[in-house]
């Protein structure tokens, strides 16, 4: 089970924890919850570009992690975090990119 961080403070305290890893497409915090199940957030700016280029690059991050949940632990608040060389970029170089990352935070099983 994944379910969304929505509050201000709920990402917040995942930021303060200060346990973070990045690549050239994305940068991801993390935090432990204390629950059997994880929590992701998905952050996009305008940097990015419109809002038609901010959600395709969620729906691609969203769905990296959809089908590579099975090797993450459990119990883990997340947060994804896109950069400006992650759009244009195919599913497969997303799903790599998130995996590189959980791999440097040491969160893949």
């Amino acid at each position: 089970m994944v379910e969304s961080l929505h509050k201000g403070r709920e990402f917040s305290s995942v930021y303060d924890a200060k346990q973070s890893r990045a690549n050239r497409y994305l940068a991801m915090y993390m935090r432990g919850n204390g629950l059997t199940y994880n929590r992701i957030g998905i952050v996009a700016s305008k940097k990015l570009g419109n809002s038609v280029v901010r959600h395709r690059v969620k729906r691609l991050i969203k769905e990296s992690l959809r089908r590579s949940g099975d090797r993450f632990g459990t119990g883990l608040d997340i947060i994804v975090i896109a950069r400006r060389t992650c759009v244009g970029r195919t599913q497969a170089e997303i799903t790599e990119a998130v995996l590189h990352v959980a791999g440097l935070l040491g969160i893949t099983v």
